[in-house]
């Protein structure tokens, strides 16, 4: 299989920590990319109209695109146990978790977007404001009412919310979420030192 690649991404960062945990890396050949939203890549669009990253190109040539996607498609191909229920309400409750990781990685990558790659006099101060309390208050909720959870297994949920601060500490190191929730540092700072996280980490 082929992986469409940006290390930089929080998104393709968390299909390679799954990659890691599932013991699947050697299954797959990483296609580096280099993107903006302004500019793409030929060979990434190839069945994959849209253009997103992180996409896997499979041995049949069908391309699945969208971390969730692809990281359930993972999930379901090895043999250790599922990163995420297979029913039942608690696939819900941690398929929600992961979305909210994911929400967290949207607002991070989009305020970086705005910030870096919009001319100054154009960007939307408001905007990335709202971003911000976006993220804090996602941050807050896990540290509220799901730090039991987040220790209680490395899943896919977990995978997310470590990736997702991974991406704070890369993109807005002045951020300070360790201060307003000391729990989800704790838990991050354990987490961080899995050998997949490291492997991973884009930072090093």
């Amino acid at each position: 299989m082929i992986l469409f690649h940006s290390p930089l991404s929080p998104f393709v960062r968390k299909v390679m920590v799954v990659l890691h945990e599932t013991g699947q890396l050697e299954r797959v050949t990483l296609q580096p990319v280099n993107i903006s939203p302004v500019s793409g890549d030929e060979q990434l669009n190839h069945g994959n109209p849209i253009g997103k990253i992180p996409a896997l190109r499979l041995d049949d040539g069908v391309v699945l695109h969208d971390s969730r996607v692809i990281c359930e498609y993972l999930d379901s191909q090895h043999v250790g146990n599922p990163l995420l229920p297979r029913e039942g309400s608690a696939r819900w409750r941690r398929l929600t978790l992961a979305s909210q990781a994911d929400a967290i990685m949207d607002a991070a990558v989009g305020t970086r977007y705005e910030t870096f790659l919009r001319p100054a006099d154009k960007q939307w101060d408001d905007w990335v404001q709202a971003q911000s309390e976006k993220i804090r208050r996602s941050l807050a909720n896990l540290e509220q009412e799901h730090l039991a959870e987040l220790a209680s297994g490395f899943d896919l949920a977990a995978i997310g919310v470590a990736c997702a601060l991974g991406y704070l500490d890369l993109r807005q190191p002045a951020f300070g979420w360790r201060e307003r929730q000391p729990g989800l540092a704790a838990w991050y700072a354990e987490v961080s030192q899995r050998p997949s996280m490291l492997a991973t980490n884009p930072a090093t």
